[in-house]
């Protein structure tokens, strides 16, 4: 059996209709494991079950909240239930608020800190359990590269990640005893429908600024597709990795490797 293989294995993805999220379910699957996420309403949580059962998967979707500690409690329950105990976690649920941190509100810091840190918290704290008791597990994370370096108007999404990136190796330091991996990914900038604006054709024909910036900082010199995590993901959730822990693994085709290029 290849090391990479994930046959009889049960993964939660959380916020996993669509983007990231979904591309890593979709590998996870490619590899023989069994599908579950969840997302906040039964739309998004609906169209994600036709988005995989288009690629031929069949996916178990629930709706859930996962900033809310009694409804990610019921969830899991309800997912060793009907499914079975959980070997693989993929916290993904995120948000962004691209506001200038002085005018940010305290509540909206907050609202990305709940999301993006707390849930990570509450849904790791739920599934840990079961996999003290299975006598294995496996906790990816979704950080970022705002987890190693600051942006203008990203102070709350920086500060989560951060956070985040330290809770992972917090869980590989508590729990490693119990052969429970925790890991990180750490995507670059990926083409996804929601950075599609930042890549459009400018109407004198130039690449938008943003797109530009990017490329240049890339040694790379493209932006990631969401298909580029599959293999990472897949890694870190099989036994390939069954020594990896407290890793951040930047997908990031070299940016935070590379200093950029000196001004003509």
């Amino acid at each position: 059996m290849s090391q990479f293989d994930l046959t009889g294995k049960i993964a939660l993805i959380t916020g996993a209709s669509y983007g990231i999220g979904f591309a890593i379910a979709k590998g996870y699957a490619k590899a023989g494991a069994t599908i579950v996420f969840n997302d906040i309403k039964q739309e998004l949580v609906d169209k994600g079950l036709k988005a995989y059962e288009e690629e031929g998967i069949k996916a178990h979707g629930y709706v859930c909240d996962v900033t809310d500690e009694n409804a990610v409690n019921d969830m899991v329950a309800k997912i060793e239930k009907e499914v079975g105990i959980i070997d693989i976690l993929v916290n993904n649920a995120g948000i962004i608020k691209r506001i200038p941190m002085t005018e940010m509100t305290a509540q909206e810091f907050r609202q990305v800190i709940d999301v993006d840190l707390n849930a990570p918290f509450i849904v790791s704290k739920a599934v840990i359990p079961a996999m003290i008791k299975k006598g294995h597990g496996k906790i990816i994370n979704i950080c970022s590269m705002m987890s190693e370096l600051g942006r203008e108007t990203v102070s709350a999404y920086a500060s989560a990640k951060g956070g985040l990136k330290m809770l992972t190796r917090n869980i590989a330091s508590e729990y490693g005893e119990f052969n429970i991996q925790c890991n990180g990914i750490g995507p670059g900038y990926i083409a996804t429908p929601q950075t599609a604006p930042l890549r459009e054709i400018q109407p004198d024909g130039e690449r938008h600024p943003f797109d530009k910036f990017i490329i240049a900082k890339t040694p790379a010199a493209r932006w990631g597709n969401p298909e580029d995590l599959e293999g990472p993901a897949i890694f870190l959730a099989s036994d390939a990795s069954n020594f990896v822990n407290g890793h951040i693994l930047y997908v990031d085709g070299g940016i935070l490797a590379y200093i950029g290029k000196q001004p003509k």
